[in-house]
């Protein structure tokens, strides 16, 4: 199953990219727990051409969490961006900068597939807080032929709160 190759767009207008996308649902992350409910995640472009990542849930005992991160877009490459969440005076070590393909998106950048080459990790992100269950279904099948195995896949409970940090 994990033998197709992952392909990020061709083409990513990351201006329209930026903004507050809300996580519909994702596999499993180390980092994050499997009950983290108001997921959402925050892009905004930097003066250097860095984009800074601002993540934000609230955790299985219901407190607030923030992890801020940074991201490169990858040269020649428009659907990709390395992102570290490492403190920024330690983001100059090498290989400390994960993948972070977009997968697919819909024209109006409402919504967006994203994953990570190996398979790894995956999210379904949606500008509302509340999916429609025909577009998580469509993207999800964009996931499935690109090779990923959702049997572990988390819905992500949405209450349509940011959560303040």
């Amino acid at each position: 199953m994990m033998s197709q190759d992952v392909r990020s767009v061709p083409a990513l207008e990351l201006g329209r990219y930026l903004g507050l996308w809300h996580e519909w649902g994702r596999l499993p992350l180390r980092f994050e727990d499997d009950e983290a409910t108001d997921v959402t995640a925050r892009y905004s472009l930097n003066d250097d051409g860095t984009v800074t990542v601002d993540n934000r849930c609230l955790d299985a005992q219901g407190e607030p969490v923030q992890a801020l991160g940074e991201a490169l877009p990858v040269d020649g490459h428009p659907g990709r961006l390395r992102v570290s969440f490492l403190p920024e005076k330690l983001r100059w070590i090498p290989f400390t900068r994960a993948d972070y393909w977009v997968l697919r998106i819909d024209e109006e950048y409402r919504h967006a597939l994203v994953g990570t080459p190996d398979h790894r990790y995956l999210w379904l992100l949606g500008r509302e807080p509340h999916a429609d269950e025909a577009v998580v279904a469509d993207f999800l099948q964009t996931a499935r032929d690109q090779g990923f195995d959702l049997d572990s896949w988390i819905t992500t409970p949405q209450t349509g709160r940011v959560v303040e940090v």
